[in-house]
């Protein structure tokens, strides 16, 4: 049987780790994870300051 999954993508603009992103991300990808979902990748867009995470769970 194959398994099903659910996708995410998170935006986050740089402005909103003010410095700590880091610490911010850890705490995000924390919380993120104990609502089952798993980091698949990370992209920093290119024209935008913005950094986006992808994110999978089981369906």
């Amino acid at each position: 049987m194959s398994k099903r999954w659910s996708y995410k993508v998170v935006e986050v603009p740089y402005k909103l780790f003010a410095g700590k992103i880091v610490d911010r991300a850890q705490a995000e990808l924390d919380k993120l994870g104990a609502q089952g979902w798993e980091l698949v990748s990370v992209v920093q867009a290119s024209t935008a300051d913005t950094i986006r995470f992808y994110l999978k769970k089981e369906a």
